[in-house]
């Protein structure tokens, strides 16, 4: 099957809703599960993103320890605090807490900045079951093998979001195999869980469960960075709240990151600029500016 570039003849194919009137309630909510004690900075770079591609209504699900920081630096949000567990992610009580709160969203983002284990494993079986748009990046990628069933069963299909070693993990196999072949991983991994995936790296590929597969190649190595990876999970949601089907979300997400990254290597450097610059760029690449 022949793979499609990424580019503004693809974009075209999948249009974004129109913007309507400007009411809120017409972009959607979106609730982001993000962030730990020890990574709470996730949540945030993952909730401007979605603010900057034009969600309408934010909500942050987070550690207790960290929500009273966050809602101080992000008050275009309401933030949830929950039980911390010992290692400083969300405590086992909050699974069906994050659960019902996450139905109540018009899409989800969850898992950058989330601690790996037994509390991410039963997180993603439950939000795979809630019918939402969901986006599922980090820590809920290691934990989806112990979950395929669920996420086959979805309602919806998700969006995973995994780098090399990710998609190793949710194929069982080598990180050796996956740089091999990236695209016949992608799309190996997109048929085993009925996911729109992607295939993170210098250059990218997006992949259907149907095996229709894009490639882009790439917005520069200054995206390389630390933080780059919660910026791009939240541009994704941010479009599912919009409105997006899971395909047209992840094109136009994957694009205008790597575009916003484009964009900063010619004004700052190829290397050297942060993760929370690249989300400033997205609003004017949305608009064709």
């Amino acid at each position: 099957m022949r793979v499609a570039e990424l580019d503004a003849a693809t974009l075209k194919k999948h249009p974004l809703p129109e913007i309507g009137s400007g009411d809120k309630n017409e972009r959607g909510s979106i609730l982001i599960i993000a962030g730990s004690r020890d990574v709470p900075g996730a949540a945030l770079l993952c909730a401007l993103a979605a603010m900057r591609a034009g969600a309408g209504r934010l909500q942050i699900a987070t550690v207790d320890t960290v929500a009273p920081h966050l809602a101080m630096a992000m008050p275009e949000a309401m933030v949830v605090g929950m039980a911390q567990g010992r290692d400083g992610g969300f405590a086992p009580s909050t699974v069906r807490l994050l659960a019902e709160r996450a139905a109540k969203a018009h899409a989800v983002v969850a898992g950058p900045g989330l601690q790996r284990g037994r509390v991410a494993e039963q997180l993603a079986g439950a939000l795979l079951k809630n019918g939402n748009l969901l986006a599922l990046d980090a820590a809920l990628l290691h934990a989806l093998p112990a979950r395929e069933k669920d996420a086959k069963r979805a309602e919806k299909q998700p969006i995973l979001l995994p780098h090399a070693g990710e998609l190793a993990s949710l194929l069982e196999c080598d990180a050796e195999e996956i740089e091999n072949d990236p695209l016949a991983a992608g799309r190996a991994c997109a048929e085993r869980y009925d996911a729109v995936t992607l295939v993170k790296g210098v250059e990218s590929f997006i992949v259907a469960p149907d095996g229709s597969a894009f490639h882009y190649a790439g917005g520069g190595p200054g995206l390389g960075i630390s933080g780059s990876g919660d910026t791009l999970a939240g541009i994704v949601g941010g479009l599912l709240a919009r409105g997006c089907d899971p395909l047209t979300a992840l094109l136009w997400g994957v694009w205008c990151h790597g575009e916003a990254g484009r964009r900063l290597g010619e004004k700052v450097g190829t290397l050297g600029y942060l993760a929370r610059e690249i989300v400033n760029e997205v609003p004017g690449l949305l608009e064709g500016r």
